[in-house]
């Protein structure tokens, strides 16, 4: 491995949840680690904040949750099966894959997700209608990630 690559793999390891990587490539190894503790109360800290200021500028009258309950039972999520650079398109000229509205099979690619400069296409398998594209086109992704909605 080159620098270059282990630069790369520092890097998704920096920003997904995974704790440690192991690569043995032509006979020499690597292993990576980093203290899952540290990240998980810094992310608990910048999430709980956020949130508690949310509840406490919105009175709970104005809020509509008419629909919600219906509207999730219908739902199915597609997941990222892997940890990877999202891309909503196959190059920043074309048009997206999918996008809120369109109707997808199980076989329809609707995104593509990047690690270590390979692109992988990331099919549906589920069908339905796409209602909530769930990350920005260029967003670090991490597995199991939330990617669509689908109704």
């Amino acid at each position: 491995m080159n620098f270059k690559e282990i630069k790369e793999l520092i890097d998704i390891l920096d920003q997904s949840s995974l704790t440690e990587i192991n690569i043995e490539n032509k006979g020499s190894k690597i292993t990576l680690k980093k203290e899952k503790e540290v990240i998980t109360q810094q992310a608990t800290a910048a999430s709980v904040q956020p949130v508690a200021q949310a509840h406490a500028a919105a009175p709970v009258s104005d809020v509509d949750t008419t629909d919600a309950p219906a509207v999730s039972d219908d739902l199915k999520t597609i997941s990222a099966p892997m940890v990877g650079t999202f891309y909503k398109s196959p190059s920043p000229e074309e048009s997206p894959y999918v996008k809120v509205g369109d109707k997808v099979t199980a076989d329809s690619t609707v995104c593509i997700l990047e690690a270590m400069k390979l692109f992988n296409e990331i099919q549906a398998e589920v069908s339905g209608e796409i209602v909530e594209v769930l990350v920005e086109d260029g967003q670090m992704v991490e597995y199991g990630q939330a990617l669509f909605k689908v109704k």
